[in-house]
């Protein structure tokens, strides 16, 4: 019963656009159950926060101002909730947007307390994934729908593996990264790098902030490519060359193992260095938005940065099947490591015909999750 009402719930979400426009209310639907949504994690947050949220958030945040909000889509959720069952044949958008909005009401609502403060040595950071969800979501799905490249629904072809993806790199992977500071202190107590530190930890956070990018992008150049070549490591990276889609989702797809790889090559160096804690979380912040961007779904490209900073279509390229798009443009920010070391390819206003592998990935977070622990062929 319950696996047959999730079919025919994501079956409504995933309906054709244009078939939307036969009967009216799939939007306000869509909307009513996406604010509801946000409110019971956010309630999630409110009941257990030393167990589902971040301190470093937690520190900075302004509760009451989060009560209000809460308190305001809870009751734009419930409305847009019976225009969508006033005006839509299929009730299952705004029922399922209702029993969250009571769901949300029954644990106190915008009034909901804490039911344990006690300290939890795990954490997982909802209160990351609801940030990261809300801001990145308001500005790439209007972006996308105003230039877009490709006319593709925003539940397109497997959303839901890349939104659980999007969920597991924002509760875990973003947790893990601040963890990541702790090899550091092991690393510095085997070897003195007092000279490093003194010299990085005098430079302005700017100037710092720009070394970690070229830095990073450097090193991940290389294990980048490394990846493409090393069937060990490939069969981790083609995770996120699976993705047949290209838009802001598409680069949460990411192997938890790869992620680790990728933070550990990178954070823990930052850290060990000396570079300040505020130009590590200022690059964790503009590495994951650009990420997002350059994975979007837009129509233009920013020729005049082209030679100096990556842009969609420079990695577009990199996702593309054709033949020339195999093994090219490895570099997250600056084009130039390409141009240096042979693996620049942009072909003059033109982007890939399709994107993906040839090789068969199964479907499903944990198929993939398993799939490069097998022995592959």
């Amino acid at each position: 019963m319950i696996k047959k009402f999730f079919q025919t719930l994501f079956s409504e979400l995933e309906v054709r656009r244009q078939d939307r426009q036969l009967v009216q209310g799939w939007v306000s639907g869509a909307l009513a159950l996406a604010l509801a949504f946000i409110a019971c994690v956010t309630i999630l947050c409110f009941i257990a926060p030393n167990v589902f949220t971040l301190a470093q958030i937690r520190a900075v945040i302004h509760i009451t101002y989060i009560r209000i909000t809460l308190q305001v889509i809870l009751i734009v959720a419930f409305l847009l909730a019976c225009v969508s069952l006033i005006l839509r044949q299929s009730k299952v958008l705004g029922l399922s947007a209702v029993v969250l909005v009571f769901l949300s009401l029954a644990f106190g609502g915008s009034n909901a307390s804490a039911l344990t403060t006690a300290k939890s040595p795990t954490y997982f950071a909802f209160d990351w994934f609801i940030i990261n969800l809300t801001l990145t979501g308001l500005v790439f799905i209007p972006f996308e729908r105003l230039f877009y490249r490709v006319d593709q629904s925003i539940y397109r072809f497997e959303w839901r593996e890349d939104l659980l993806y999007f969920l597991i790199s924002s509760v875990m992977v973003q947790g893990l990264s601040f963890l990541s500071f702790l090899p550091s202190r092991e690393i510095s107590a085997l070897i003195d790098f007092s000279y490093i530190v003194h010299f990085i930890s005098r430079q302005p956070v700017l100037l710092q902030l720009l070394e970690i990018m070229f830095l990073t992008d450097l090193v991940q150049y290389w294990f980048h490519r490394m990846m493409h070549r090393v069937p060990f490591l490939w069969n981790f990276h083609a995770i996120h060359h699976s993705a047949k889609a290209m838009d802001w989702l598409a680069a949460s797809r990411m192997h938890v193992i790869e992620i680790i790889f990728l933070r550990a090559i990178t954070v823990i160096p930052m850290q060990t260095l000396g570079f300040s804690h505020g130009a590590i979380y200022a690059y964790l912040i503009i590495v994951f938005l650009y990420s997002t961007y350059i994975h979007s779904n837009v129509s233009f490209d920013i020729e005049p940065l082209k030679p100096i900073i990556v842009t969609p279509r420079f990695h577009h390229w990199h996702h593309g099947m054709e033949k020339e798009a195999i093994d090219v443009n490895f570099a997250i920010h600056f084009p130039i490591l390409d141009k240096l070391f042979g693996t620049y390819h942009m072909p003059k206003n033109r982007w890939p015909e399709s994107y993906g592998i040839r090789k068969k990935i199964p479907s499903g977070f944990i198929k993939q999750f398993f799939y490069p622990l097998k022995k592959q062929k």
